[in-house]
């Protein structure tokens, strides 16, 4: 199946300075991002980096990972995909997979799971993922998203609050988890690139404003969202100088 996967890589970060650029193991993080899914994916799919600033188009440049220069100035990630799809000539019915810059120990397989829902569910629009939650902390954490979906494995609902809720089970406040387990979304987004072009100019939707979450403006105004749901968590990413001291010493260990 080809593909393109895009990597948006934003040089401003607040909590971590130059963020695309910083060293994991000898390579910029973005570098080792796209390195690695260039490496488990198949010749066929086309990896790009969109870059917002001339330092990590050089870096990309130096390691030969093709990386497309857009507009500093874009609201959000979405946007800058939108623009490197036309900088980048793909159709309408082309497929991307948006791979977030700071995620250097990324599952690849997870890729091409989410690139392959638009092919296995023709309704939907968008793909993503999810993977069970097996935690009452992580179930009650807002900042823990959670989705819940049809038996055609279509989303239905993407919450920050519990989902779903067990009436019987929660009566006396959360203490263990209902069967089957709660799903707890993954950011990780396929598109077909005809929507992907029309996203950034949909109206907000009163329930992306309240629970901040995206995707919940493409299905408040109609468009369907696959979900591939994985048994295990994905890596982790890395956001703070915290998350990078640890990834690098998972990636030196290995």
């Amino acid at each position: 199946m080809a593909y393109t996967v895009l990597i948006p890589a934003r040089l401003a970060s607040t909590r971590l300075p130059n963020k695309p650029l910083v060293d994991i193991g000898g390579l910029p993080m973005v570098v080792r991002v796209a390195e690695r899914v260039k490496a488990g994916l198949s010749a066929d799919v086309r990896v790009v980096v969109a870059a917002d600033d001339a330092s990590i188009l050089s870096a990309c440049q130096a390691h030969g990972i093709e990386c497309q220069l857009t507009r500093v100035d874009h609201p959000s990630g979405s946007d800058r995909l939108a623009e490197a799809c036309s900088l980048l000539g793909l159709a309408d019915d082309d497929i991307v997979v948006n791979v977030q810059g700071d995620e250097p120990l990324i599952d690849t397989s997870l890729v091409s799971a989410v690139a392959s829902l638009l092919e296995t569910h023709p309704v939907a629009t968008m793909g993503t993922a999810a993977h069970p939650i097996h935690e009452v902390a992580d179930f009650t954490n807002p900042n823990v998203v959670k989705v819940v979906t049809d038996s055609a494995g279509l989303a239905m609902y993407f919450s920050r609050a519990p989902i779903v809720w067990w009436r019987d089970g929660f009566a006396q406040g959360i203490h263990t988890l209902p069967d089957p387990a709660p799903l707890r979304h993954v950011g990780i987004y396929s598109y077909r690139v005809g929507f992907l072009r029309t996203f950034p100019s949909l109206p907000q939707a009163p329930i992306e404003v309240t629970e901040a979450l995206e995707q919940l403006r493409a299905m408040w105004h109609g468009h369907r969202i696959a979900v591939h749901v994985s048994k295990t968590a994905p890596g982790p990413g890395v956001d703070t100088p915290e998350d990078l001291e640890r990834v690098r010493r998972i990636i030196l260990a290995n």
